[in-house]
Parts: structure tokens; sequence; C-alpha cells
């Protein structure tokens, strides 16, 4: 019997996560690689072998259908404060480091390899976008900083965007036929930059917004289902209303939405429920996205090209290495010297190199290229190569330079305080629902007892062993009690700028309480803390003290300063 379209596009699905389910239990059981690297592999193996999955990665397929879960599921999970506070390395190299390593790699390959100015310049903005997955689940399974898990995924977020406009004004360019020499006039790169601006401030307002309306129905909702499938109608509706309708970056948008929902709408908007749902919900679609895209890299990696065009592939990949460092580098250097209180030490910067992986993005843009463009087969051959190299070699070694520059990972006495933690609040969340059902005559009284007992007593031997294990180890009380602090600032920050907004303060008393705040982080990020364990004693002491005390109105100044 003759397999129908449909029956054949399942089978070939089917075989796909076969071949995902046997490297998920060989990683699980015989091999400790990172899986996704262990995917790719087995799409070599079976393109050698001859094996075909018959499913072919199209340009749209990467952008439309399994870009927006993957933009989404990484921006929802990034913590808008570290994203924030990281900004401007971020934007820097994302963007300005960006354009920089274009038109180096493009420079170099027009003199290395004899590639047209254009077509050169086109491939740099092909093979730039970065792509850490494998990466950032290593750093996750270490235990690798914050930090550098937010400047690594937060670079990627944001490049994509701006590479891909980037890569459609050179395609035109390309296709057309320009002189280069036309093009650099200062009115046509104005005109670059200007579209280039106005694509990536275009999709973040698209995104803001989109983000916003979903987030104003979540709010007044209380149905799992239902936001999930909201937040799906945000995901692909941001980036097709961005990218298709309104001519702006939907990556961008898709970005933004993703980081609105992921702090705002987790914290105003979802019950604990709907946050496990909706959060479950798109790891899983990553998952499955990162699974069908790596076994589809894999086997759709023209080999027999590669080695024919080896040539050419090697002196790229040391270009596009090169490229990488000349910009992240001094780029990061100056964002220190000019505008950070927290550098980036030489040890991230060297990692930062290093993870600059290159996969989905550039491999959608280059099957992208229209029949007719100049050197598309080796540009192909160039971008699967380095992309695989990237994924195998960069990946498989990134976890020890890591352990070789001696960057802090989560060590067994943290994790057993996260495991401490989490429980804690698992049972602070369990005792509150009880109380509610209690209160809400949903349980019997003899009912909520016994679940009441039980819980306070699990929670007083959490709180002790806490306290015990902060005791031989204040490293993380200090730790802990510093992000307590900033957080506890930012808070305070925030609720002056509101009752400004809302007219309870003038300009000008604003701006001084607005100072004062930031004099305290500026004293935390020297590592000295605003707060002392002390009734009789004020660890800052604040203006509003010595205005008081000039109108003889200062009550109880038992707690005075230090």
């Amino acid at each position: 019997m003759t397999a129908s379209g449909v029956e054949t596009e399942l089978i070939h699905l089917l075989s796909v996560f076969l071949i995902a389910g046997a490297v998920g239990v060989v990683v699980t059981k015989f091999v400790r690689i990172p899986y996704t690297i262990a995917l790719l592999i087995a799409g070599f193996v079976a393109s050698i072998a001859g094996v075909s999955v018959g499913i072919e990665l199209t340009h749209d397929i990467i952008l439309l259908v399994l870009l927006p879960p993957l933009l989404f599921e990484g921006a929802a999970t990034t913590d808008l404060a570290s994203f924030r506070e990281n900004f401007p390395v971020i934007a820097t190299l994302a963007i300005a480091g960006l354009v920089l390593s274009i038109l180096f790699v493009g420079v170099a390959v027009r003199y290395v390899l004899g590639f047209p100015l254009l077509v050169a310049l086109l491939f740099a903005a092909i093979i730039l976008p970065t792509d850490p997955v494998s990466v950032l689940a290593l750093f996750e399974e270490m235990g690798a900083p914050e930090r550098l898990t937010v400047l690594v995924e937060g670079e990627s977020l944001l490049n994509d965007g701006v590479g891909v406009v980037i890569f459609t004004a050179l395609l035109s360019f390309v296709m057309s036929d320009v002189d280069p020499a036309a093009l650099a006039t200062p009115a046509r790169l104005g005109r670059l930059l200007g579209d280039i601006a106005v694509a990536s401030v275009g999709g973040a307002v698209v995104g803001g917004l989109a983000g916003y309306a979903v987030y104003r129905v979540m709010v007044g909702l209380d149905e799992h289902m239902t936001e999930i499938v909201l937040t799906v109608i945000l995901v692909y509706g941001s980036f097709l209303l961005a990218e298709h309708y309104l001519g702006v970056s939907g990556v961008i948008a898709t970005v933004v939405a993703g980081l609105f929902i992921g702090n705002r709408g987790r914290e105003y908007a979802m019950s604990a429920q709907t946050k496990v749902s909706v959060f479950n919900t798109w790891a899983t679609a990553a998952f499955i996205v990162n699974t069908f895209i790596f076994i589809v890299i894999g086997t759709q990696t023209p080999l027999v090209q590669i080695a024919r065009h080896a040539n050419l592939l090697v002196p790229a990949l040391l270009i596009v290495l090169v490229g990488r460092a000349v910009v992240v580098y001094p780029l990061t250097e100056l964002v220190n010297r000019t505008v950070l209180t927290q550098p980036v030490s030489r040890e991230y910067q060297h990692v930062i190199v290093w993870s600059g992986l290159h996969a989905s993005i550039p491999i959608a843009l280059v099957l992208g290229l229209p029949p007719g463009t100049p050197l598309r087969e080796e540009m192909r051959v160039m971008v699967f190569g380095i992309a695989g190299f990237g994924l195998v070699v960069q990946g498989l070694t990134i976890g020890r330079l890591v352990e070789h520059l001696g960057i802090a990972t989560t060590s067994d006495e943290e994790r057993l305080y996260q495991l401490l933690i989490g429980r804690a609040r698992a049972v602070d969340a369990v005792l509150e629902e009880a109380r509610a059902l209690h209160e809400d005559n949903r349980i019997p009284d003899e009912v909520y007892e016994k679940f009441a007992v039980e819980y306070r007593s699990e929670k007083e031997q959490l709180d002790a062993t806490i306290a015990e294990l902060l005791d031989e180890h204040p490293e993380i009380r200090d730790r802990e009690r510093t992000v307590a602090e900033r957080h506890l600032l930012k808070h305070e920050r925030s609720a002056v700028k509101t009752a400004e907004l809302d007219g309870l303060l003038s300009s000008d008393v604003a701006a001084e309480l607005m100072e004062e705040v930031n004099l305290k982080l500026d004293r935390l990020d020297r590592g000295e803390s605003t707060v002392v364990a002390s009734r009789s004693e004020e660890g800052y002491d604040e203006f509003w003290r010595a205005e008081a005390r000039d109108h003889d109105v200062l009550a109880d100044e038992s707690r005075g300063p230090s």
C-alpha cells in the first residue's frame, strides 16, 4: 500500500525522533557529551551512511516555524534585571560588534579568498549571528555564573535580529549588482544604518506592545491552558506582524515579547500552576525544535562538497574566529572603561569569544539565498562547515575552557543551598495553598491540620538546616545578602519613580531620593553593604534624617548612623 503525502511526512518525522531517542539513550547511559552535539554527530553519521530522514530544512521552515519558539523560550527564561544590568556590553557586542565583525570578515574574505566585496560582506552577514544553544545547556549543567550566561545568551538574542536586517540589505545590493563604491557614500551608509535602526527599534516596539496586550489579557485569567494558547499566539503573531506586515525585525519583536512575558507576566499575571504549565510547555517546545534542527542539520550537511571546497572552508573558518576575537576584546574593554561599574573580566571575554557558535540563523539565511546568487554553493559549504566545526569542536571544548580559566561554577554546597531553598519555597507554597483551601471551606479542619503539621515541621527543619549551612559557609550568605540588597534597592528606586509619576513627589525631591539609591548601589558594587544586623545603628545615614533634624522633628534617634 502506498503511503499518502501526510503519512510520508509523519514517517519522516518519526525517523528523526527515532534517531533522537537512540541518541538520548546513548548520551544518558554511555557518553557524557551535550545532547545537541550528539544529535548533530548522529546526523553526520546518518549522512555518511547514506541514510536520509526525508525532510529538508528551508529558509522559511527555520525562520517562520522553528526559530520563534527558540527565541521566545530563551528570552522568557532570561532575568530582565540581569539583562538590563549587562545591557551596555550586550548591545555593544550585538550591534556595534556585529557590524564591525561583518566589515572585518568581509574585507578579509575579499582579499584572502578573492570573493567580490559585496558577496564577501554578504557571507559575513550570514555567518556571524551567534547561536549558543549547546553552550548554554552546558553552562546550566556546570552551574556557570548567571552573568556569564546572560552575556552569552543576551548577545545572541540581539545580534540575530540585527544580522537578519543587515543580510536583507546586503542581499538586495548583491542581486541588483550595485557598485560597492556607490555604497560607500555618506548618504547610502546613513540610509543603511537608518534601516537597521528602524527595523530594530520597530521590532522592539511591536514586541513590547504585543507582549503588553497578551499580558493584560492574562492578568484577568486563571486558566493555564488558555494562557498557553495566548503565548503561542504571541510567539508567532509578534514575529509575523513585525516581519511580514510591518517590515521590521520579527526576531527582535519575539525576543522583546519573551522578555516581557517571562518577567513581568510571570510575576504579575500568572498563578503558580500557570507558570509551571507555560514554561514547561515552551521548554518542551524548544527541546523538540532543537532536536529536529540538529539532526536535520547533520543529515543535510554537504560533506562531499565540504571536502571538495576545503581550500575555502579552512581559511574562512580562521577568518571568522579571528574576526570575532578582534571585535569582542577591544569593545568589551571599551565598555569596561566607560560604562560598567562591574567590568567583564578577561576570563569571561575568552569564553564569550569561544562560545560564539554559528548554527540555526546562518543556516536559515544561506538556505534563503535565491537562485542566481553569486558563489551560492561555495557560501553554503562554508556556512555548513563552520557551523559544524563550532557545534562540535567549540561546543565540546567550552566546558574545559571554563574549568581551565578557573571561572567559578556551582559548588556542592551551593547546589545543596539551592536544593534547600527550592524545597522551602515549595513548602511555603503548599502551606499557603492549603490555608486558602481551608478558608474557602474546600478541605475540612482535620485534613487541613494534618497537612499544616506535616509541612510546618518540614519547614522548621529546612530553616534550621539552611541556617547551619550558612554558618558553615558564610560566603553563600554574603552572596545572597548582596543579591537581595541589590534587588530591594532597585525596588526602592522603582517606588520613588512611581511616586513621582503619580504626582506624589516633586521632580527635585524624587531626584534627590533617586541619587541616594544610586549611591547605595555604588557602595554595594564596591562590596560594602548598606545595612547592618543591629537595632542600635544604621548601615547608611539617609539624608532625610538630616532634614528632619534641621526641623527638630526626628523621632527615636536610638538607631542613628554609625
